[in-house]
């Protein structure tokens, strides 16, 4: 069994004495994309925080490809990528211009950084305003932009919250591609979404988080049994009814 590229041990977080996430343990393998699910509130971004080296956890550890992300933060981050839910980029750049910065921060090559952000902008259909200054940019086009960014260095982890809010269906049917690519080529992918359809068609494995607390986790097809994933995670984190995740979770 290889390594995982993710592992989060034990993990919990704090804030002001308030338990925000408990105990919480997952792994990513090389090859998987794994689906992160819960409401809002239930600890999704931080977790998410603490796994890129935002935020330190109160206990536990968190590593990727077997770097400790808080004792090795500088090797552990150029091994990962992470693309927030609500990116934000410099407005006083151009899209290339951005793109170079990123290139330069992980040390990819001139003639690497040209072809992957060619190949990723095309697919992404961003080519055309790579020259425009990031504040003439939608939303939409600033996910496009931080995706290509996040993909050029080839990292083994690509963490991802909600990436395809924004998207249109053609960049996001295209983001699903190549986020299996990735995955089919040994890297690994986490990432939070409320598309459970999503989820559920894209995700090798999948991660359910209720009030800080994981509740289920394994093989897509193992957490939602003969069931939708949708119902399963209604049935999950159904918060008035404790005796469901018990059941679930023994």
């Amino acid at each position: 069994m290889k390594a995982p590229v993710l592992d989060v041990s034990h993990y919990r977080k704090e804030y002001r004495g308030k338990v925000a996430v408990r105990d919480l343990s997952l792994s990513v393998a090389p090859g998987e994309i794994c689906g992160f699910i819960g409401h809002n509130g239930a600890g999704k971004t931080t977790l998410i925080r603490s796994v890129v080296g935002a935020q330190p956890p109160t206990s536990g550890e968190v590593r990727v490809c077997g770097t400790d992300v808080w004792r090795e933060p500088v090797a552990a981050k150029r091994l990962m990528a992470y693309v927030p839910d609500n990116p934000d980029v410099y407005d006083f750049l151009t899209g290339i211009q951005y793109l170079d910065l990123i290139a330069d921060v992980f040390g990819v090559g001139t003639e690497e950084r040209r072809r992957r952000a060619g190949e990723l902008a095309g697919r992404l259909e961003l080519s055309d305003a790579l020259g425009d200054p990031v504040s003439a940019y939608s939303h939409g086009m600033r996910q496009k932009l931080v995706l290509t960014g996040a993909l050029l260095h080839d990292p083994a982890l690509l963490v991802l919250d909600e990436p395809f809010v924004g998207l249109d269906p053609s960049a996001s049917h295209e983001l699903k591609a190549i986020l299996r690519e990735r995955a089919d080529s040994g890297g690994a992918v986490f990432f939070s979404s409320h598309v459970l359809e999503v989820v559920e068609r894209l995700c090798d494995t999948v991660a359910v988080i209720r009030r800080g607390e994981l509740v289920a986790s394994g093989p897509t097809d193992e957490v939602r049994g003969s069931a939708s994933l949708e119902d399963v995670f209604l049935e999950l984190v159904d918060e008035r009814d404790d005796l469901v995740v018990a059941r679930r979770t023994r």
